[in-house]
């Protein structure tokens, strides 16, 4: 979710909310409708707290997993400029093909896949380069000490980045069911008209709406940042990007100063087309 976004449903609901309390107000007698306030304030409380804690929960969940993505998008990086040097002691017949074939990795994480995360539209897709690596790997025999320990360094990076890689999508994916989203906006709700039958005619409309305002201000905001936190993939501030990819592709030409790239894709990293 958009920050112009978010505050456009905060400023917007509580403008409703504070416009429905001044509403109900006109026709509340004095002193309000309940007899008894304070029996009133503990119902109330109850619905608070037990919104609160519901709340908690779910931020701890969503924040968990924003962190994990973001976390995950890095180490994937790191993994990825790691295995650009580890490729380089393999032996001649596969180590240029690799080495493209890795570029281009990094090209897809950073480009069509990062596109899609943000898109929704990644779902259990593997990265096609993942699957080159793969076959290209399985035609060699390594030979050399040197030729060995490079293949075994290899294969335990590539699991760190797959598992990394993991991490990252599982953030795209949302972790909040929509069960839960459903529990919390009932419960807010159900907090927002119980408000409203603490309309008082003998207290100034500045007060009442400043009472339903904040509350309404609050819980809209908390919501819109449970919104952005499962779904991190985005624009604007806060929103993850492939900052750490884009910076392993930069640095290219360094990890590779003596040899010539010549990855068979675009910059997105989608193939080109053969012939």
């Amino acid at each position: 979710m958009s920050i112009p976004l978010a505050v456009i449903i905060v400023i917007g609901s509580t403008a409703l909310s504070v416009a429905a309390m001044l509403l109900v107000r006109r026709r509340a007698p004095v002193g309000g409708h309940f007899h008894s306030n304070d029996r009133a304030a503990s119902v109330f409380g109850i619905l608070a707290t037990a919104f609160a804690v519901l709340l908690g929960f779910v931020m701890f969940l969503a924040f968990t997993s924003y962190d994990s993505a973001r976390a995950g998008a890095e180490l994937e990086a790191l993994t990825t400029r790691e295995q650009l040097e580890t490729v380089q002691l393999l032996p001649d017949s596969v180590e240029q093909d690799l080495t493209n074939q890795l570029v281009c990795y990094a090209r897809s994480v950073a480009g069509i896949q990062w596109q899609r995360m943000e898109d929704g539209t990644l779902g259990d897709d593997t990265n096609p380069w993942a699957d080159e690596m793969f076959y290209t790997l399985r035609t060699i025999e390594p030979d050399s000490n040197a030729e060995q320990a490079a293949y075994e360094m290899w294969l335990e990076q590539n699991a760190v980045r797959s598992e990394a890689r993991d991490d990252r999508i599982h953030g795209a994916e949302g972790v909040i069911p929509v069960p839960l989203w459903f529990v919390m906006f009932f419960s807010a709700t159900l907090i927002v008209l119980f408000l409203l039958f603490f309309t008082d005619r003998g207290e100034g409309p500045v007060v009442q709406g400043l009472m339903m305002g904040s509350v309404v201000a609050t819980i809209a905001a908390m919501l819109c940042l449970l919104a952005f936190l499962d779904r991190p993939f985005h624009d604007g501030p806060g929103g993850l990007q492939p900052v750490a990819m884009q910076r392993v592709l930069k640095n290219v030409d360094i990890v590779l100063r003596d040899k010539v790239v010549n990855p068979p894709c675009d910059d997105d990293g989608v193939a080109l087309a053969e012939g």
